[in-house]
């Protein structure tokens, strides 16, 4: 069975509050293209402007580091087919998720995919206001098990509020150590906590560290 984690991408859509929302229009309209075409045959050619934090989205290295892996640089091995370790956090009442909360059973390699059950706002005005987010002990400890990404069904993966002051832990730590981030995960929740292989691939795009994936779990029957 597939299970799709991503989000769908509309025009104007708000993925994340004060960036702007992608726009889509036709380049060439099926009308327009019936008289380049025989007979019959017509097609449609679309433009989209949109920022790489869109929807259901990928950060790699070169997000946070000037130095680090572009899109255009990542392995297949880190993006393909992972193992997939889903923690669930939906009856947790908190924000931050800690060490504790970090399952003893982590392989090098995995996708730590953290269940909040937080996709159920996205696109509301819910959605930015204290959202879960993994602090920067908990990223640390990731990065020290040598997982290849960390995903979340939040807004980002780390705390955002006020009270934050701009600092970014959790990225800084886990893209240093070349750990991917995929935030705006959706249907986690049917997803098993172990077994499952994950994958969020997204365009092969040089000089750029941000783009909508289509992640998507595969489970055995």
């Amino acid at each position: 069975m597939i299970v799709d984690l991503s989000h769908t991408i509309r025009s104007g859509l708000v993925t994340y509050p004060g960036l702007p929302a992608p726009a889509i229009r036709p380049h060439l309209t099926r009308e327009a293209s019936r008289s380049i075409y025989a007979p019959g045959t017509d097609f449609a050619m679309d433009i989209i402007e949109m920022i790489g934090n869109t929807g259901t989205y990928l950060d790699s290295p070169f997000h946070r580091y000037r130095d680090g892996a572009d899109l255009a640089s990542l392995s297949l091995e880190t993006l393909v087919d992972l193992p997939a370790v889903v923690v669930r956090l939906r009856d947790a009442h908190r924000r931050a998720i800690d060490i504790n909360d970090l399952p003893r059973n982590i392989v090098s390699g995995s996708a730590v995919l953290f269940d909040t059950g937080w996709d159920r706002n996205f696109g509301t005005d819910a959605y930015p206001l204290d959202a879960p987010y993994l602090t920067a002990a908990a990223a640390a400890e990731l990065a020290g098990r040598k997982i290849a990404i960390v995903g979340i069904d939040s807004i980002n993966i780390d705390d955002i509020s006020p009270a934050s002051a701009g600092a970014r832990p959790a990225h800084s730590t886990l893209l240093k150590h070349g750990i991917h981030v995929v935030e705006h995960l959706a249907n986690l929740s049917s997803v098993p906590a172990e077994g499952a292989r994950f994958t969020a691939a997204p365009p092969r795009i040089e000089g750029f560290g941000t783009f909508p994936v289509r992640a998507y779990a595969i489970i055995k029957d």
